[in-house]
Formats: structure tokens, C-alpha cells, sequence
């Protein structure tokens, strides 16, 4: 695994856990001091995130390690387990904030000024380090990077709807005297809905999906600009942590010697990892073109 992205993943997760930690500690303080379910909710829900953060870490750490004699493609699975484990963090914690808020009774007492000034930083943190998770998770395409960025984001919203119920229960404590209480329901059910969304991502990775058809034509494209090369019969690719390994079928023609086609071979898996940065290693195969003047075309997939 590249060194470059890992480091700039791994730094992006430390930050993450740093703001998590300070956020749980700040909004669980201020809501027991003002006497505020949502707030409370949301110092909850970041407990939660510091725990999910620390496993994004420890993911990226130990898909770092070399590949060995029992994991020839690397350890980058690691990561892809790690995002999976974001997911059912959040799914559990959401289940928990909106089944606690729920099964609470309603309070005449309206919530401190300090809830709504606490409740304003977060967004205002959140949206910091949302913003920067989504930037690196996109460059490096860090399954648990941007599960974690989609918690920030969720994040957001819950603040956003804890900012609304403790705004009611402020204005009016006697008429709205449910809002504190469904407003952290409110954020344990976007956070599930959030949870389900990172399970989705991160089982569809290790399920090997292929990557896009704007990758896999390039992939194309760069294999057949080797000379000797033909057309590309096949290819299949399955991602490994940050990238891809791929098989690549390449035909060329059926006269050629085997050490001619060995030397294609080489080439076509140099310059695809030139080339093609998503790449972590490709396994050509030689094919013979079933006719030997023209490209063979074959189906994307």
C-alpha cells in the first residue's frame, strides 16, 4: 500500500478521534449540567465515534504491513473490516440513544443557554472534520476514511435537529416539553440510517464488486496501448484495502513466441501500474487472439 496516502489517511483518523474524544466529553458535561436529552444524545453518539475512529486508525495501521506468506495480496481487507466495524458501532449506538430517549419520561425543565452554545461548536467541529475526511478519503479510497466522514456528516444533522429541540424546549417549556426528548430519538435514528448506509459500502468491498466502468475502461485502454497487444479478452479485479488487484487477459498473437509474450506480459504490468495509481498489482495472462489483424473486443465486465 502506497506510503503517501496511508500517512495522510492515518492523520485525518487521528484528528478524528482527538475531536471525537473532546466533543463526547463537552456535549455529555454540558447536557447533565443544563439537564438536556439531546445533548446528551450527542456526547453519546461522539463516545460512540471515538471508538469508531480509533478502529479507522488501527485499520489503516495494520493494512500498512507488508504482504506475507499467508496474505499474498497485503492486509488491506483490514481496512475494509474496519469500516464494516464503523457501521455497526453506529447502527448499535443509534439503536441505544433512540430507545433510551424514547422510554424516558417528558421534563418541564428547559434546557441551559450552555446547551445551545455547545451544540453550535459541534456543528462548527463536525463540519472541520468532515470536510477534511471526505477531501482524503476521496483521494486515497479509504473504505473506512469515508465511512467515518459519512459520521461526521451525520453528525451534522443530528446536531442540527438536538439545536432545534433544545431551541423549542427554551422558547417554550411547558408546550414543548417533547421536543428535548424526541429530538434525541431523532438523532439515534439518523444515526442508524447513517450505519446501514457504511454496512452497505463496506460489504459490497469485500463481496470483491468491481470498480467502476470509467476504471475498468482505462484499465483497458492502458493494456492495449502496450505493443503486441491485441485486445483484452477478460479482466476481473477485486479491491484490497486502498486498491485494486487485478487478472488481465490480454491476447496477442497466436504465432508469438513464449518469450515474446512472457516479455508483453511484463510490460502490460509495469505500465498498468504506471499508470493506473488504484492499481496495486495486476496478473496477466496470455491469450491468443482469435484473429490475429484485429483488437479483439470483449464485454467490459
Amino acid at each position: 500500500m502506497p506510503a503517501a496516502p496511508l500517512v495522510s489517511a492515518q492523520r485525518a483518523a487521528i484528528t478524528s478521534v482527538l475531536a471525537s474524544l473532546l466533543l463526547a466529553g463537552a456535549n455529555v458535561a454540558v447536557g447533565l449540567a443544563t439537564q438536556s436529552r439531546s445533548v446528551v444524545a450527542l456526547g453519546v453518539e461522539f463516545a460512540g465515534d471515538v471508538l469508531a475512529s480509533t478502529a479507522v486508525l488501527l485499520g489503516l495501521w495494520l493494512a500498512a504491513r507488508p504482504p506475507d506468506a499467508n496474505h499474498p495480496y497485503g492486509h488491506g481487507r483490514v481496512e475494509t473490516l474496519a469500516g464494516l466495524l464503523v457501521g455497526f458501532v453506529l447502527v448499535t449506538g443509534g439503536i441505544g440513544i433512540a430507545y433510551r430517549s424514547l422510554a424516558s419520561g417528558e421534563s418541564r425543565h428547559a434546557p441551559g443557554a450552555a446547551a445551545t452554545a455547545i451544540v453550535l461548536v459541534t456543528i462548527g467541529v463536525r463540519a472541520a472534520t468532515a470536510a477534511l475526511k471526505f477531501r482524503v478519503g476521496r483521494r486515497v479510497e479509504s473504505t473506512s476514511l469515508m465511512a467515518d466522514a459519512w459520521n461526521d456528516s451525520v453528525d451534522i444533522l443530528s446536531a442540527s435537529g438536538a439545536l432545534v429541540a433544545v431551541g423549542l424546549a427554551r422558547f417554550d417549556p411547558a408546550r414543548f416539553a417533547w421536543a428535548d426528548r424526541y429530538g434525541a430519538a431523532f438523532v439515534g435514528l439518523v444515526v442508524v440510517v447513517t450505519g446501514l448506509r457504511v454496512v452497505r459500502q463496506a460489504s459490497l468491498d469485500l463481496a470483491d464488486t468491481m470498480p467502476t466502468l470509467e476504471r475498468t475502461a482505462s484499465l483497458r485502454r492502458v493494456a492495449c496501448s502496450v505493443p503486441g497487444v491485441l485486445g483484452v479478452e477478460k479482466h476481473y479485479a477485486r479491491k484490497t484495502g486502498l486498491q485494486y488487484h487485478v487478472d488481465l487477459h490480454v491476447e496477442v498473437s497466436p504465432e508469438m513466441t513464449v518469450r515474446a509474450s512472457h516479455q508483453i506480459a511484463h510490460q502490460v504490468q509495469q505500465r498498468v501500474r504506471a499508470e493506473l495509481p488504484w492499481v496495486a498489482d495486476v496478473l496477466v495472462h496470455i491469450e491468443p487472439a482469435p484473429d490475429a489483424g484485429t483488437s479483439a473486443v470483449s464485454d467490459p465486465r
